[in-house]
């Protein structure tokens, strides 16, 4: 093998990372893990998780040395179902919520009394009761908030620093801590000791007080990020009523096993995938297809786990159970899509990989300058006085260089360029996954939002890909009903999809017919077979010619049907042509306007279809379509994708994610369409639910709204980090205003990531 070649994949696992507060988090616990031998890794911030593509056997004690060198904790998914994974790491988040809330009133506590007893310093120059104690009062408030609810952002930051990939903790950490460390300084200036510096630790304390309550806010708006699939989550039903020895027994849903049959009664929500055996009723399907309408169910019809069950009672044989339902594979995809990456997030990734070193650097610059040549800044510091309260120049030098070094230290944070894309991505995918649109990697999403051109198969996903006899055409010597019969008899032994047709066209008429014998399919042309002691032929008109059966009075009737985007099967028995029946796959209801639609948005649209050019036109006239391709085979379609993409064209490709695997492999972005417990989840980025085209326009509505998210979210994050870094530089912003900044940040990228939750789909 060339060694250039990538290893092939032999497994994917998931592990919860604990630990990760930002984008260097981010950063530090892929390059740790990438770095063992034989593992990629794509690290979440929002699901708090990696996802390790492993190409060796890789045990999890290696995995776990690389995480915890870097600082952080690696816990392995426990082997449950992926609702019960699920609905832990939820608990979990929450449990770290109440933490984190708690730390927040604990902060507050302490730092409002240290705010406080230094106003009269502020306004009126006095310590009051004295020097002394003021200093040492002050200083000790704040030593016990980076002690106590602050003490994880201190460790966080050890952790990380020790293990060379310093996070963004670092800054808080050196911010909150020199500022309290000022007041330690103070106290020894009022016992003699020290040089006189202005007292910064109640600043300190404030840095700490505000950093915990943004983590907080953050933390809720990051729970809010995921309530898509806590909505899932909720509606499993808790208990199933199964069948066992003659006898109903309610056990746990998570006991029920596959072949196990499930009684459902009106109002229930039906346990677990499986397939009607007797009943009918309607049955509430929105978790998984968005639309609110129930949908009839009737024996031999599907049903998804979790579903409601509506009017009539149900018994249901039990198909897939834990991790082999519905819901666990869109649970994990929708993790999948979390952990994966957006191609534009790699610009983000490489900045914030070297963003808390350039910040100490920075800082390290701005103590210096102001300590070495104070008469460079503090002229800009007297200009800015005048209309800026909190400047003040005529503080000592190593007041001033501190004051601007923390500044820096504290606003320079990338925690907003971090959220931007995997928490508009969070929500997103969420979105998606309780409208139907199911998308497996994170880079579809920006690859549909700039697609322009949309590739349709059209059996199966134009139409309703089931054939049916619209009309019978007799000569006048036969009869429709002996054409209909004659065609059934030998059709009857193929499992073709037009000969299924012809067979229940007959069926449904009522009309008899005797079994064939002899019967011989000819590929591409039709079958032949023997019908009470005659030679009967169904198919094409090459077939006719074959059978040397005179077609000279065919040409006006195949022209006629095929302009109705209609396929003919001719019928001839005994060496004469008796007839034609003509067999159409009606186009979806929806097909029409939703392509209409496609294209008002800008879109240009194709068809790619095996069948006959007059129907393939017929169709796309119809629809509406602007190009089309006939006479297709599979591999054709994947050349004619390459050919779009080759003339500069970003291409989707809509197909049913079965026999179109090629093209929706080829194509920049591949999208299946499906249905129910049928769709195909492995065979395309994007996977729709429903079989409607609704649901495309849905998907290219979602990926649209959710890329402008994330561009909102790289710009405001840029362009916060590149003004304020220079101002505090300055020294013109107040540390404490900078921490509050640097928090605001972060909980406006992740609140207007969660504004897309009310985008209309």
């Amino acid at each position: 093998m060339d060694p250039s070649t990538p290893a092939p994949a032999l497994a994917r696992k998931t592990y919860r990372i604990a630990g990760m507060h930002c984008a260097g988090c981010v950063g530090s616990v892929e390059r740790s893990l990438n770095a063992v031998d034989g593992v990629e890794a794509s690290v979440s911030l929002p699901a708090e998780s990696a996802t390790l593509t492993l190409t060796r056997d890789v045990g999890f004690e290696e995995l776990a040395a690389a995480v915890e060198g870097a600082g952080y904790e690696i816990e392995p998914i426990a082997d449950v179902d992926r609702g019960e994974a699920e609905r832990s790491r939820l608990a979990e988040a929450e449990a770290r919520s109440r933490e984190a809330r708690k730390n927040m009133w604990t902060a507050w506590a302490l730092t409002v009394p240290a705010m406080v007893w230094m106003l009269p310093e502020m306004f009126a120059g006095v310590r009051w009761p004295s020097p002394l104690v003021f200093d040492l009062g002050v200083t000790l408030l704040g030593a016990a908030v980076l002690a106590g609810p602050g003490g994880a952002t201190l460790r966080s930051a050890w952790r990380s620093a020790r293990g060379r990939t310093p996070n963004m903790d670092v800054l808080i950490a050196l911010g909150a801590g020199v500022s309290v460390l000022t007041g330690a300084w103070a106290v020894l200036h009022v016992l003699g000791f020290a040089p006189m510096i202005m007292n910064f630790a109640p600043v300190g304390a404030m840095i700490a007080a505000i950093h915990l309550t943004g983590r907080y806010v953050e933390a809720k708006a990051r729970g809010r990020s995921s309530s898509a699939i806590q909505a899932l989550l909720s509606l499993e039903a808790p208990t199933a009523r199964v069948e066992r020895e003659g006898a109903e027994l309610e056990v746990p849903t998570r006991d029920v096993a596959v072949g196990d049959v499930m009684i459902i009664r009106p109002g229930e929500k039906i346990p677990t995938d499986g397939v009607v055996l007797e009943g009918r009723s309607a049955v509430d399907e929105s978790l998984a297809t968005g639309e609110s309408i129930p949908v009839e169910k009737e024996p031999g019809s599907s049903v998804l786990g979790s579903t409601v069950n509506h009017s009539g009672a149900l018994r249901v044989r039990a198909t897939g159970v834990g991790e082999d339902t519905f819901l666990s594979n869109v649970i994990r995809l929708v993790e999948e899509a979390q952990a994966s990456k957006v191609p534009i997030q790699e610009f983000a990734d490489r900045v914030t990989a070297i963003f808390v070193p350039v910040i100490l650097v920075v800082a390290l610059a701005a103590f210096a300058g102001w300590f070495v040549v104070p008469g460079v800044f503090t002229e800009a510091a007297r200009w800015a006085s005048g209309f800026i309260p909190w400047v003040n120049p005529e503080l000592g030098r190593l007041s001033l260089a501190l004051y601007a070094a923390v500044a820096v230290l504290v606003i320079a944070c990338p925690c907003a360029l971090g959220l931007a894309t995997p928490t508009a991505l969070m929500v997103g995918t969420g979105l998606g996954a309780t409208r139907g649109v199911l998308i497996r990697d994170g880079a579809a999403v920006q690859t549909l939002d700039r697609a322009d051109t949309l590739v349709f198969d059209k059996t199966g996903t134009l139409t309703r890909g089931a054939p049916r006899v619209v009309e019978v055409f007799a000569t006048d010597e036969a009869a429709e009903g002996r054409v209909l019969a004659l065609a059934a008899a030998v059709e009857d032994a193929s499992e073709h999809p037009l000969a299924r047709a012809v067979v229940e066209e007959a069926r449904g008429r009522g009309i008899p017919f005797s079994r064939a014998g002899g019967v011989e399919a000819r590929v591409g042309m039709g079958i032949v077979g023997e019908v009470d002691g005659q030679r009967v032929a169904v198919g094409s008109a090459r077939l006719l010619r074959e059978e040397s059966i005179p077609d000279e009075d065919i040409a006006e009737v195949e022209r006629r049907f095929r302009d109705a985007a209609r396929t003919v099967a001719w019928v001839a028995a005994g060496g004469r042509l008796l007839g034609a029946i003509a067999i159409a796959d009606p186009v979806k209801d929806d097909a029409r306007e939703t392509l209409l639609e496609l294209s008002r948005r800008g879109f240009r649209t194709v068809m790619l279809t095996g069948d006959h050019e007059a129907v393939a036109a017929a169709v796309a006239e119809h629809l509406g379509i602007d190009d089309f391709r006939a006479g297709l085979l599979p591999a054709d379609k994947v050349d004619a994708v390459r050919q779009l993409r080759a003339e500069g064209r970003t291409v989707a490709f809509v197909g049913d994610g079965i026999n179109d695997a090629p093209a929706l492999k080829a194509a920049d972005v591949g999208i299946a369409v499906g249905t129910g417990t049928d769709i195909a989840i492995e065979a395309a980025d994007i996977t729709l639910v429903q079989g409607d085209l609704r649901s495309v326009l849905r998907a290219t509505k979602l990926a649209r709204a959710t890329f402008r998210k994330i561009r909102e979210n790289l710009f405001w994050a840029y362009v916060y980090n590149v003004v304020a870094i220079p101002v505090a530089f300055l020294g013109l912003l107040h540390p404490v205003l900078a921490e509050a900044a640097m928090a605001l940040s972060s909980i406006s990228v992740v609140t207007n990531a969660n504004r897309l939750r009310r985008a209309r789909l």
